[in-house]
């Protein structure tokens, strides 16, 4: 049977399609040909921007005789990790019982029933420093399937019962409903995070521990929302990790955006992909910085700058270090890498650039990023991994949409709005269900994730919030709605789909998985959407949700909070007196020729526990009427802008102008 991912939604299974492998795509359908033919199962599981899943490809998957042996002996099916993240957590909690040293590629050898019992990340085409080849793991495999099936069985079984048992023994965590009742953390528990992280900073270069070195965005948003609340150790440390990094090789000084990781402790050496989720969350970092930042921002033009003479060698950092200094400058280029090099044809985000492009016929690893301007001019770019994913798209929603709100960017508010929209209409069934994945109008079968409604609903509040539109922030309600189950459910929230229904047939889904890794995890993304939808709703089951998932992790996020950077923030929000802010304009016409000063402060403003909305008196009734309950007996006396400052619902008398809106927020 040939290949058969040639028409495949996923651009990284794509790039197998020719492979003399006879690839099958995720399904039930390479299980059940496994059963009739009784033999095991081939998952390699990578994705776009993975070196190492290339090089595999390249060596093993693109050999005949590697190829045959697979057809012979096995079903291969190849999996998209970001297409299916659900098949990734829990293949990975399988391998946990392998090796120590996950990753990608990520082979896992299954019974024709689902349940796993061997697994391996990279193995190369011949035995190198005691890692055999993949034809020696293929002949192992091969071997202990014919001659020791009774072996296999009880290690199949063993590993299936294990991850019935997950998270705890995964994740190290108790699942989020056992942090029912538990007291979140305060002022002096919080301090002990932030410890925690100072001891692990690197005073010389910038960031946290050595190498390999991320940017580990979800923790830097929490420092500066510590910072943000008058903590001045958070904000000092939150602003050398950013400012340095920024003035980094991690940076990248022609097109803006961030490399996923660098190699070495001083940021050089980049692995040059350019993930979505991690600029998403840079561009609202840098945008926060900079309303806290002292020193007055520049111009918001492009950062695009000129960098030194092209040629094949590292871009100097002294090319970027003028704008580096200044964060709304670092923003702006974040924003200007989205909009220009990730946004796809339709407007959506794809999920991220690759390290590797053509150069003289010659796959090259960073050799486009290397040069500058001039010298990129005649290459073409790394391809750009077009899916499109909801939940990263939220993560970008959110940022354009509040960055261009604070910046008076209405450009990036827009690029929000198109995405936002494009998904509303590919991404949301008939009867309201949500999906995870397209390319083009192709929409993907995978399940939309917890992480999916989550992040998508943030995004849409955001939206809802810079653009004065009741719509986005209606149908951001009604994913975290689909989400919340029964207050007798200590599982407190599940993704309507139920988990990827081949895993769940097989008995080897993960039930929760409260981890996070470089973006928040599902249960901290719908937690956020949650206290977001208090913040405007007032309803109790909105906060008492977030609160319940945020206490099942809080033990391990004050341990270590670079590993839960979300659920960290998490908790400094809850912390925080809630904070509200709605400036009333009056309608278009009326306001037409007026000073938007107000409005412009009170979109500046970056507060933990906080939330602010800009509308004029007609969106103010829309909201109103959907129930939204914050907006509830607002207005614009005099047809003047006015400034309603509430603690916890409880409204301050109304101002108009900005000295009396700075006063009011010095006494709060």
């Amino acid at each position: 049977m040939p290949n058969q991912l040639r028409d495949a939604v996923s651009p990284y299974l794509r790039s197998h399609a020719d492979n003399p492998v006879e690839w099958r795509a995720w399904g039930p359908g390479p299980f059940a040909e496994a059963v009739e033919r009784d033999v095991p199962v081939m998952v390699s599981i990578g994705y776009s921007t993975c070196h190492w899943c290339h090089v595999m490809a390249r060596e093993s998957f693109s050999d005949p005789e590697v190829a045959a042996q697979l057809t012979a002996g096995f079903v291969s099916v190849k999996v998209d990790r970001e297409e299916h993240p659900d098949v990734d957590s829990s293949y990975l909690a399988a391998a946990s019982a392998f090796t120590e040293g996950l990753g990608w590629p990520l082979t896992v050898f299954v019974t024709p029933e689902g349940r796993p019992f061997y697994a391996g990340t990279y193995f190369p085409p011949v035995p190198v420093q005691g890692r055999p080849s993949f034809r020696q793991v293929l002949d192992a495999v091969t071997d202990a399937w014919t001659t020791r099936r009774t072996e296999v069985d009880a290690t199949a079984s063993a590993v299936q019962e294990a991850l019935a048992a997950a998270p705890a023994s995964v994740t190290g965590t108790a699942p989020p409903g056992q942090g029912a009742g538990v007291a979140l953390p305060g002022r002096p528990e919080l301090a002990h995070a932030v410890a925690r992280l100072a001891a692990h900073e690197d005073r010389e270069h910038g960031g946290f521990g050595g190498a390999p070195k991320f940017p580990t965005a979800p923790a830097q948003l929490a420092l500066l929302a510590l910072g943000a609340g008058g903590d001045d150790g958070a904000l000092e440390l939150v602003s050398r990790t950013l400012t340095r990094m920024a003035a980094s090789p991690l940076r990248d000084p022609v097109e803006g955006g961030f490399f996923r990781y660098a190699v070495r402790r001083d940021w050089s050496e980049p692995h040059y992909e350019r993930m979505l989720y991690d600029n998403a969350q840079l561009l609202l970092a840098y945008s926060r910085l900079s309303a806290l930042d002292p020193v007055p921002a520049a111009d918001l033009g492009s950062a695009t700058t000129p960098g030194p003479a092209a040629g094949p060698g590292p871009v100097p950092t002294s090319a970027t270090q003028e704008i580096s200094s200044d964060p709304a400058r670092v923003a702006t280029g974040v924003a200007d890498f989205l909009s220009s090099r990730l946004r796809t044809a339709d407007g959506a985000f794809g999920s991220a650039q690759d390290s590797e492009s053509t150069i003289d016929g010659v796959r090259d690893e960073g050799g486009y990023y290397r040069r500058d301007a001039a010298g990129r001019a005649a290459l073409d770019p790394p391809p750009v991994d077009d899916k499109v994913l909801t939940g990263w798209n939220g993560l970008a929603i959110a940022a354009l949409a509040e960055a261009g709100a604070r910046h008076d960017r209405r450009d990036w508010v827009e690029t929000a709005r198109g995405a936002a929209d494009l998904l509303l209409e590919r991404h949301v069934t008939s009867d309201g269900r949500l999906l995870r994945a397209s390319v083009g109008s192709t929409v993907s079968t995978a399940v939309a994730t917890l992480e999916d409604h989550g992040l998508f609903a943030s995004g849409l509040l955001a939206l809802s919030l810079a653009t004065g539109e009741a719509g986005y922030a209606i149908a951001a309600r009604s994913f975290v709605d689909a989400c919340l189950l029964d207050d007798a459910d200590p599982r407190i929230v599940a993704a309507p789909s139920g988990g990827d229904p081949v895993l769940v047939s097989q008995g080897v889904a993960l039930s929760s998985d409260p981890s996070e890794g470089a973006y928040p995890s599902g249960h901290s993304a719908v937690a956020a959407a949650a206290l977001t939808l208090h913040q405007l709703t007032g309803e109790a089951r909105y906060r008492s949700a977030a609160e319940r998932l945020v206490a099942g992790v809080a033990g391990s996020a004050l341990d270590n909070p670079l590993a839960y950077g979300a659920a960290f923030g998490l908790m400094v929000e809850l912390e925080a007196p809630l904070t509200q802010l709605v400036v009333v304009e009056p309608s278009a016409v009326d306001r037409a020729g007026r000073d938007d000063g107000l409005a412009r402060r009170a979109r500046g403003l970056v507060r933990p526990g906080s939330v602010v909305a800009v509308l004029n008196e007609e969106a103010l009734v829309a909201f109103e009427h959907a129930g939204f309950e914050l907006f509830a007996g607002r207005s614009a006396p005099g047809r003047v802008p006015t400034a309603y400052l509430c603690r916890d619902f409880v409204c301050r008398l109304p101002v108009t102008t900005v000295d009396e809106l700075d006063g009011l927020l010095l006494e709060d």
